[in-house]
C-alpha cells in the first residue's frame, strides 16, 4: 500500500515538470518563432530598411510641353523603438525651430492607433513632413545626436503653368482604406487623389526601392548588408503625353474667367480631348504642400463650388444643340424628309392647347433650314408623328425606339473617358414616364425633343456629339491621356463607336450646321480661314437661361470638335458662340488674328452676376499666407485712397464755405439799390400753378 502511494506521488510529479517544461518550450518556441514582435526587434536591431521612394512620372500635353514635374522634399521619420527617451529634445526641437509642446504631441499622435491605425514601433513613423531647406540643413548636421530619426527624400509635384487643374488632379497622403487595398503604401505616402493622378496612378508611382543597412550593437549604421546585394533600386514612373493643347486649355481658362461652366474640345479622327475647361478653376500648385488641407477646405466652401469638374459632372438641359441627334433620328426613321417642308411653324408648335414657342421665320422648312433656323416647332412636330407613328406599336415602343437612338449616340450613359467622376446624364425611357406620369402621351414628352424636360448631357457628351457628326456617325471614347511611357492606350480607346443614324442623315445635318452658320442663330463663328458647322443652343432653366454651343471645323477635314456652355450665359449667341469660335481659331489656326485678340481680352472680362461672391480664378489659389498678404496690400491701398477722398472732401468743403462767407460778406457790404442784393433779398412770388394743387395724372408723370 505504501509502494502504491509513493508511486502515484512520484508519477504526479513527473507529470508536473513535464508540463512546466512543455509550457516553457511552447513559450519559448511562440516568443522566438512565431511572436512578430520579438522578430522586428531582433531585425531592427542588426538591420535598418531605408525606402527608397521612386520618381513619379512627368506629364507633358499634346506638343512635349512639361506641365508637371517633380521636386525633392524632405521628411523626418522616426523609429520609436530606437528613439523614445534617447534624444535630447531642447537640442532636437531647436534644430528642427518647432516647441516641445509640439514634438510631445506629435510623438503621442504617431503612437495613437486611433490616428495612425498601422503603427509599428519598430518601422519608419512620419514625423515631419516636407521640412524647409534651413530645417533640413540643420537637422542633418546634427542628426546622429538623435537615435531612431531619418531624413527620407521624397519627391512632391510641382506645376509648370496653373492650368488644368480638373484634368491634373492631385496628391495627397495615403488613408487607411488605401493602405488595407494596396499593401504597396504605407503611412506618410502619396497617392493620387483626383484627376489622372488618381486614374493613372499605378503607372505614374513607379516601384519603391530599399536599402538594406548593417547595424552595429549600439544601432550605428555600418554600411550595406552584404554590400548592398540584397538592395533594390527604385523603379520611376512612367511619363504620359496628354492629348491637351496647354495654348488652348491656357485660353479656353482666361475666357471664361467670372462665369460659371465649362469647355470641353476634342480631336474627332482620335477621340483626345484637346482641352477641358471647368470655370471656376483653381491654381493646382495650391494643392500641394502643407496648406493643401486649407485651401481645399477654402474651395469646398466656395458657393461656386471650384473643385467641381463641371466638364464630366455638370448634367445639364443641352438645348437646341440636341437638335441635330433629333434630326438625324427622324431622318434615319423616315419621320421626315431632307427636301421637302412637311412641318409648320408659326411662331411654335400649337397642338390640342400645346404651346411651345418660337421665333418667327417662313414656314414650313425642311430640315437644313430648320437646324439653320433652330426652329422649335419643326422638332416638337418630327417627335409627335414619331412618337404617334402606328409602326412602333404604341408610344411606348415609340419612344424606346427613340431613345436607342440617343444612346447609340453616347448619351444617357457614361462615355468612359480616362479621369474619375464622370456623370451619365439623364435620357429618359417609357417606364421613367410610367413611373411619373401614369398615363402619358406624345405630347406629355414634347419638350425632349428641343433638349429640355427631362434630358440633360454633360459638356463632355455634347462636345462628343460634335465630334459624332464631324465623323459622319461615330465617336471614339473621350481620353486625356495618349500615351504612357511611350506607348499608346489600350485598344478600348481607339474603337469606332457607331450610332444607329445613318451616314446620309449625318450629310445633311451638317448641311444645317453650316446654314446655322452661315446666316443662322451661329452666325458669329464665321471664319474666313476654314469653314465650321456649328449649332447653337439657349437652355431654359430656373433662373436665367444657360449660353450653349456645339461645333466642329474645318468640315471636310475636322481637327476640334467644341462644346462651350456657360451657366445663365443668356442666348447661345451671347457667350457660346464667341468663346467656341475664338478657341476653334486658335487651334485650327495655331493664333488668334489681332481683332480677335482684343475679343478675347473683352470675353475674359465679361464677368456675370450669380448672386454670390464672384466665382474663384487662379489669383484666389493662391495659398492661405500669400492671400493674406495680398489682402492687407489691397486694404492698406484702399485705406490711403478713402484718406485721400475724405482729405479732398474736407478741402473742397472748407474752400465753400469760405466762398459763401466771402459772398455773404460782400452782400451785407453792398448799397440797397445794389441789383445783386435787391435780387437775393426779394420775395419769391409763387405762380398760380404753384398754389394749385396737382392732379393725380400729373403726380403719376413725376
Amino acid at each position: 500500500m505504501k509502494d502504491f502511494h509513493l508511486e502515484k506521488r512520484r508519477l504526479v510529479l513527473s507529470g508536473i515538470a513535464v508540463g512546466i517544461i512543455v509550457i516553457y518550450l511552447v513559450r519559448l518556441f511562440t516568443l522566438q518563432i512565431m511572436s512578430d514582435d520579438y522578430r522586428k526587434s531582433a531585425d531592427s536591431n542588426a538591420f535598418l530598411k531605408k525606402i527608397e521612394f521612386p520618381s513619379r512620372g512627368n506629364i507633358t500635353d499634346r506638343n512635349g510641353k512639361l506641365l508637371v514635374y517633380n521636386q525633392p522634399a524632405y521628411d523626418i521619420m522616426v523609429v520609436m523603438n530606437e528613439a523614445e527617451n534617447r534624444i535630447d529634445t531642447t537640442d532636437f526641437c531647436r534644430a528642427l525651430n518647432i516647441t516641445k509642446q509640439y514634438f510631445v504631441q506629435r510623438m503621442n499622435d504617431i503612437k495613437d492607433r486611433n490616428k495612425n491605425p498601422g503603427y509599428s514601433r519598430f518601422t519608419q513613423q512620419l514625423f515631419l513632413r516636407q521640412i524647409s531647406d534651413t530645417q533640413f540643413s540643420a537637422f542633418q548636421e546634427k542628426m546622429f545626436r538623435f537615435p531612431g530619426f531619418y531624413i527620407q527624400r521624397r519627391s512632391v509635384r510641382q506645376y509648370n503653368m496653373p492650368i488644368a487643374a480638373h484634368v491634373l488632379g492631385d496628391l495627397a497622403e495615403v488613408s487607411q482604406s488605401d493602405i488595407e487595398d494596396d499593401n504597396y503604401y504605407q503611412p506618410g505616402d502619396y497617392i493620387g487623389k483626383q484627376g489622372i493622378e488618381k486614374a493613372y496612378e499605378k503607372d505614374l508611382r513607379g516601384v519603391k526601392g530599399v536599402q538594406i543597412m548593417l547595424r552595429d550593437a549600439h544601432g550605428r549604421i555600418k554600411g550595406h548588408y552584404q554590400n548592398g546585394e540584397y538592395d533594390q533600386k527604385p523603379v520611376p514612373g512612367k511619363d504620359l503625353k496628354l492629348g491637351l493643347d496647354a495654348k488652348l486649355q491656357a485660353l479656353g481658362e482666361k475666357l471664361m474667367e467670372g462665369k460659371l461652366g465649362a469647355i470641353v474640345a476634342i480631336e474627332p479622327k482620335t477621340g483626345e480631348v484637346l482641352c477641358m475647361v471647368s470655370s471656376p478653376t483653381y491654381d493646382p500648385r495650391s494643392m500641394i504642400g502643407r496648406m493643401r488641407g486649407k485651401n481645399q477646405h477654402m474651395m469646398a466652401i466656395d458657393p461656386a463650388k471650384p473643385l467641381l469638374n463641371r466638364a464630366i459632372m455638370g448634367q445639364y438641359p443641352p438645348g437646341s444643340t440636341f437638335k441635330t441627334g433629333q434630326a438625324v433620328t427622324y431622318l434615319t426613321e423616315h419621320t421626315t424628309d431632307p427636301i421637302h417642308s412637311l412641318y409648320p411653324c408659326h411662331g411654335g408648335f400649337y397642338f390640342k392647347g400645346l404651346h411651345v414657342g418660337c421665333h418667327f421665320h417662313p414656314s414650313p422648312l425642311s430640315v437644313v433650314p430648320a437646324l439653320g433656323t433652330s426652329c422649335n416647332g419643326f422638332f416638337c412636330w418630327g417627335l409627335y408623328y414619331m412618337l404617334t407613328n402606328p409602326k412602333y406599336g404604341n408610344v411606348e415602343k415609340a419612344l424606346d425606339v427613340w431613345r436607342d437612338y440617343m444612346v447609340s449616340m453616347g448619351f444617357g450613359y457614361k462615355l468612359g473617358i480616362d479621369i474619375p467622376g464622370e456623370k451619365r446624364g439623364m435620357i429618359p425611357n417609357s417606364a421613367f414616364y410610367d413611373n411619373a406620369f401614369g398615363k402619358w402621351n406624345a405630347l406629355s414628352v414634347i419638350s425632349i425633343s428641343i433638349g429640355q424636360g427631362e434630358v440633360n448631357l454633360t459638356p463632355l457628351q455634347i462636345a462628343n456629339l460634335g465630334a459624332t457628326i464631324a465623323n459622319r456617325g461615330y465617336y471614339i471614347t473621350p481620353h486625356v491621356v495618349s500615351t504612357v511611357g511611350g506607348k499608346p492606350l489600350p485598344a478600348k480607346f481607339h474603337q469606332r463607336h457607331y450610332t444607329k443614324g445613318s451616314r446620309a442623315a449625318y450629310q445633311w445635318v451638317i448641311e444645317g450646321m453650316k446654314a446655322s452658320v452661315a446666316g443662322g442663330t451661329s452666325h458669329g463663328a464665321v471664319h474666313p480661314g476654314y469653314q465650321l458647322a456649328g449649332k447653337t443652343g439657349t437652355a431654359q432653366n430656373r433662373g436665367r437661361d444657360h449660353s450653349v454651343f456645339m461645333g466642329f471645323a474645318p468640315v471636310d477635314t475636322p481637327k476640334i470638335a467644341i462644346c462651350v456652355y456657360v451657366e445663365n450665359g443668356g442666348f447661345g449667341a451671347v457667350y457660346g458662340v464667341p468663346i467656341g469660335s475664338l478657341m476653334i481659331e486658335q487651334y485650327v489656326n495655331g493664333k488668334l488674328t489681332r481683332n480677335d485678340s482684343i475679343m478675347a481680352v473683352t470675353m475674359q472680362h465679361r464677368h456675370i452676376d450669380y448672386g454670390f461672391d464672384r466665382p474663384m480664378t487662379h489669383a484666389d489659389s493662391l495659398r492661405v499666407d500669400s492671400i493674406k498678404r495680398v489682402m492687407a496690400v489691397k486694404d492698406s491701398i484702399r485705406k490711403a485712397e478713402e484718406d485721400k477722398l475724405a482729405k479732398e472732401r474736407a478741402a473742397a468743403d472748407e474752400q465753400k464755405a469760405k466762398e459763401e462767407q466771402k459772398k455773404k460778406e460782400e452782400k451785407q457790404g453792398k448799397p440797397l439799390n445794389d441789383p445783386a442784393v435787391i435780387e437775393d433779398n426779394e420775395p419769391k412770388v409763387e405762380t398760380e400753378r404753384e398754389h394749385k394743387p396737382k392732379r393725380d395724372s400729373e403726380k403719376d408723370r413725376e
